[in-house]
């Protein structure tokens, strides 16, 4: 069941984290434009969602299959490029969190009729290299998984029925 459920999963949080990553650089180094900051925020966190989907699927999927399969090193690099991908993209999720909640949490105490924006991760400068690295290390990943993913399809031919 969850061998044929695993490959139906993964190819929503390949899209959604690498449209959400391109957003959040487009946001970066281009026209700092309230819906790319949108997208970026919603495609990421709803990315990350579908990765823990696509994570729990893939381990049930692979548990079955023989420990001393030759495959086991591009089953291991497909597992290890899906988890970091989690981590990396929890870390800027949370990060973006924290940022969003100090700069609420600041602006509180000013009395106007209109909330003030509060700052984005994506609006700090000292924040910017490292959020780009972030970024780029997530896309890497997902390409990563998903190569390593297609290996075990199309050249080993693990849960193909």
């Amino acid at each position: 069941m969850f061998a044929t459920l695993h490959p139906a999963v993964v190819h929503f949080p390949i899209a959604l984290l690498l449209v959400g990553s391109a957003a959040a650089l487009l946001y970066l180094y281009g026209p700092r434009r309230a819906e790319l900051l949108v997208l970026a925020w919603v495609m990421l966190f709803l990315g990350w969602l579908g990765s823990a989907a696509a994570i729990l699927t893939g381990l049930l999927a692979q548990s079955g299959l023989p420990p001393q399969a030759p495959y086991r090193g591009v089953l291991n690099r497909h597992i290890g490029s899906g988890m970091a991908l989690a981590v990396v993209y929890a870390i800027l999720l949370y990060q973006g969190w924290l940022s969003r909640a100090r700069a609420t949490s600041a602006g509180s105490g000013k009395k106007s009729r209109r909330a003030p924006r509060p700052s984005q991760l994506l609006d700090d400068p000292r924040a910017r290299l490292w959020v780009t690295l972030l970024l780029v290390a997530g896309m890497l990943l997902a390409a990563a998984s998903g190569w390593n993913g297609g290996r075990l399809v199309y050249e080993w031919g693990v849960n193909v029925k």
